[in-house]
């Protein structure tokens, strides 16, 4: 199983990202996609959570209203669609699979860096 982040990089305050998570070796409508984000001298925090087909999405209330969870089954991808970014949401971001709705998760991204210059 592999999932292989992408998409992170330098922005300025109140610019956008989006994020991809594309994921092989798995059958990807099984399982629940995670975000997660590890900011320097931080421990890693959730972000985001979406179902199998996506119709039950959760959000941290940091990010809420300003994140949006998504993914697309045929391509095997999960998005993570960042507005409004603050120099807060600086942070190497992870995408993780788990194959159920609850638990931890089984399968970990490599991370892709977001860094928000004010």
């Amino acid at each position: 199983v592999q999932l292989q982040a992408s998409g992170g990089g330098l922005v300025q305050t109140g610019d956008s990202l989006r994020l991809s998570c594309a994921a092989s070796g798995l059958t990807f409508s099984n399982y629940y996609m995670g975000w997660f984000r590890q900011a320097p001298g931080k421990e890693r925090e959730f972000v985001a959570r979406i179902s199998f087909e996506g119709g039950i999405r959760g959000y941290a209330d940091s990010v809420k209203g300003r994140f949006t969870v998504s993914r697309d089954n045929a391509k095997n991808t999960a998005y993570l669609q960042m507005d409004s970014l603050k120099p807060e949401d600086t942070a190497v971001y992870y995408c993780a699979a788990r194959y159920s709705n609850i638990g931890n998760y089984e399968y970990w991204g490599q991370g892709t860096l977001v860094t928000v210059s004010s």
